[in-house]
Order: structure tokens, then sequence, then C-alpha cells
């Protein structure tokens, strides 16, 4: 049987809500990105194919 221990370094509340804060932060870094690219997207008139690809 074991017994496991919800105390220590691996489960201090502290470090994980520090690693909870920092995934946070990671999400809106790549929303923002994502919004950048979608007004780009919209300015260069929002088409899947532009004419001027070399082939």
């Amino acid at each position: 049987m074991r017994i496991f221990v919800l105390y220590g370094p691996k489960f201090c509340s502290m470090k994980i809500s520090q690693e909870v804060r920092d995934y946070a932060k990671g999400q809106n870094e790549i929303a923002q990105g994502l919004q950048e690219k979608a007004k780009e997207f919209r300015e260069a008139g929002s088409n899947l194919y532009l004419a001027d690809v070399v082939e």
C-alpha cells in the first residue's frame, strides 16, 4: 500500500500557483499573437490564396 503525501517541493501550493500563472501568461501571449495575425489577414484582404505566389 502506497501513501501519497501532498506536501513537499512537488506539491507546494505556491509552486503550483506560479505554474498556473506562467501557463496563463503563455496562453495570453498566444491569443495576442493570433489576434495580430487575424488583423494582418483582414488587412491583406482576407484571401486564403495570394495572387503573387511564385510557382
